[in-house]
């Protein structure tokens, strides 16, 4: 559920969020707060945001509607401001909180636990105000930027909500670089500026956490000669993390480097300028995301690859790449007893720090392989439970926040490590520490399809697959052996790529413009409407235009004269729109009571039209063409009109 609270009318972001919806194939039900109530609805107990437990509550503040009273100042407006973020800061609600503060004056806003700023630069508008529609019912905003607000929100409550992509695979010729190296020579390719531009993005995306590996056919020395050979590529071979350069099929590489990586391949995204090789991709691994990249405008479609997004980075993702490589320092040693002995591990366990709950809520939401119940939690959830963090050091360096466990009533219902900390003997520790601080421990053990090392290290312990055990003095002891009621046990059937990804390629092609989205929608609303016979179809210009406007607005693709605008599906906010579009329309002003007349069909309100239109020319010039006219023979008006309908 979206449950939105705005200090503006807001109701026409709905149609909005609803198509995006149905792209995203999400369960999506839209909720208002009553009309400027915001601070109301925030400290309501059980109030519409106390009561949404599956998505998101949003906020939509225009900071001029926050100080309403005469003299008010902008300082007054951000002492508002600053209240209500200071009330968000006290609520703890069971979804992440999304605020958009709205032009004119948009206000910086400091990052804060579970509360997410909608940004609207990816969808700029060039009319976003409408005076008109503000006046006459408080929809101080156009279209357009109801458009691209909607978008804006849709598109971040997906990163809040889709399991997290963590590798970007890259192919190397005419992606990287264009030309071939293996023909061209590493010198005779050229690192235009696109591709410095695709750089740039890349190691961002590694700068946020995305691990960078290479899936190109190449012989291996030509790609690296040509990372050596060009001083102006931003990437270089240090921040990649694993490659396969070969002739074989990039399907079988991708999940070669998914194993060596301790990772899933749905986690993987490849890039790739050639089609036919994301068609191979999707028939040989599909839970991989496969992108197309363009031939131009490559900045532009980057920027709209909703697959690309974090909406939460932490210091773990930062240091998530340097992470990696000392792994493969591990996986290098000269023999793991060796290892073990010189590993100089230490693990600190501690109750969590409100600073780390943005850390522990992503750990929950991106951890799959060790993670024994799978229990995704936001940071308001982390906020009332006692958990405990996982921090591991070792001669390789600081790993730090990357575990945690949860523990109630005596259960441990969360027991979860990053895969960067595998293989060293945390898991063991963790079980020590809690048998030396717990009298007694109850362990659940949900099998999924992804969490094969959590179940082989409860396999270890306690012999058994799954099921629950206690640890009392500082042994694990099978009580129980059976699945727990929530245990989603049987394997993951195959999903489509489109179903999985969510057509991240087509958003990025064909959904990247507030005015293509716009298109879409109306093309949506015009197929789903039933076909209408119409007797009496418009003649006059005037009934033409207002037809278009009426079709537009209802979603009905037909429009009869005889057709009155409530009877097609309009209501209030939609007839003042519908005043507003008239005026940009005609450069006339309907009155509202002109609109809801019951017996006003679309033929009479294009009279209304005429008559306003025409008497908004001035007498005197309406006097004077008549007087021109008059004066013209019979012979010079009959050429007159031919001459104009052969125009028309």
């Amino acid at each position: 559920m979206i449950c939105i609270s705005a200090t503006f009318t807001a109701e026409p972001i709905q149609p909005v969020l609803e198509f995006w919806a149905r792209q995203l194939g999400e369960p999506w039900t839209i909720e208002f707060a009553p009309y400027n109530q915001v601070l109301q609805t925030v400290l309501d107990p059980g109030g519409l945001f106390a009561r949404n437990r599956d998505g998101a509550n949003v906020i939509l503040v225009r900071p001029s509607d926050l100080a309403q009273f005469d003299g008010a100042t902008e300082a007054d407006e951000q002492a508002r401001l600053d209240e209500l973020l200071a009330t968000l800061d006290t609520q703890r609600f069971s979804v992440p909180t999304l605020l958009a503060l709205c032009p004119p004056r948009q206000v910086p806003v400091a990052a804060r636990p579970n509360l997410f700023v909608v940004e609207t630069a990816q969808y700029p508008v060039a009319e976003w105000a409408d005076e008109a529609a503000d006046r006459l019912g408080r929809i101080p905003y156009t279209p357009a930027y109801f458009t691209a607000l909607g978008t804006a929100i849709a598109r971040l409550l997906h990163a809040l909500k889709r399991p997290p992509f963590k590798v970007i695979s890259l192919d190397c010729d005419h992606t990287l670089w264009t030309g071939v190296c293996g023909e061209d020579g590493p010198t005779g390719v050229t690192i235009d500026e696109p591709r410095q531009a695709l750089q740039q993005f890349l190691l961002a995306q590694r700068e946020a956490g995305m691990l960078l590996t290479l899936s190109s056919k190449n012989n291996p020395d030509d790609v690296w000669q040509t990372f050596e050979a060009h001083p102006e590529m931003v990437l270089r071979r240090e921040h990649i993390t694993a490659h396969r350069l070969s002739w074989a099929p990039k399907s079988e590489g991708l999940r070669q480097m998914a194993g060596e990586l301790s990772l899933g391949a749905d986690s993987f995204i490849l890039l790739d300028d050639n089609a036919k090789e994301i068609a191979e991709l999707a028939e040989g691994a599909p839970e991989v995301l496969g992108l197309t990249l363009p031939e131009a405008d490559i900045p532009h479609y980057l920027d709209h690859v909703w697959a690309f997004d974090h909406p939460v980075v932490t210091e773990a993702d930062r240091n998530r790449a340097a992470s990696y490589q000392l792994q493969q320092s591990f996986a290098a040693a000269a023999s793991l007893e060796h290892f073990y002995e010189t590993l100089q591990l230490q693990v600190d366990v501690h109750l969590l720090h409100p600073h780390e709950l943005p850390r522990a809520a992503q750990l929950t939401q991106r951890t799959n392989q060790f993670n024994f119940t799978t229990r995704r939690r936001t940071e308001a959830e982390l906020a009332g439970l006692p958990v405990f963090s996982i921090h591991v050091t070792d001669r390789f360096g600081e790993y730090g926040f990357t575990g945690l466990v949860v523990v109630q009533d005596g259960i441990v219902d969360t027991f979860l490590l990053s895969c960067r900390v595998l293989g060293r003997g945390v898991e063991h520790a963790v079980v020590r520490w809690l048998g030396e601080h717990f009298a007694a421990l109850t362990f659940e053990l949900v099998p999924t399809a992804r969490n094969a090392p959590a179940q082989t290290f409860f396999r270890e312990l306690t012999g058994q697959a799954q099921g629950t055990a206690t640890l009392s003095g500082g042994e694990m002891q099978m009580v129980e052996f059976s699945a727990p009621a929530s245990a989603p046990v049987a394997a993951m059937a195959p999903v489509a790529a489109a179903d999985r990804f969510h057509d991240y390629q087509r958003i990025a092609t064909h959904l990247d413009t507030v005015e293509r989205i716009q298109a879409a929608m109306l093309a949506e609303q015009m197929q789903a409407a039933p076909v209408r016979a119409v007797a009496h179809p418009p003649v006059t210009d005037a009934e033409r235009r207002l037809a278009t406007i009426w079709a537009e607005l209802l979603g009905q693709p037909a429009i009869s004269t005889e057709d009155n605008f409530f009877d097609l599906g309009g209501h209030s906010l939609l007839a003042v729109l519908l005043v507003t579009r008239v005026h940009e329309e005609f450069g006339i002003e309907l009155a509202m009571d002109d609109v809801y007349s019951a017996d006003t069909t679309l033929e009479k309100l294009a009279e209304m039209v005429e008559t306003q239109h025409l008497g908004a020319y001035d007498p005197a010039e309406v006097a004077a063409v008549m007087g021109e006219i008059a004066a013209m023979s019979d012979d010079e008006v009959r050429s007159e009109i031919t001459r104009l309908c052969a125009f028309s």
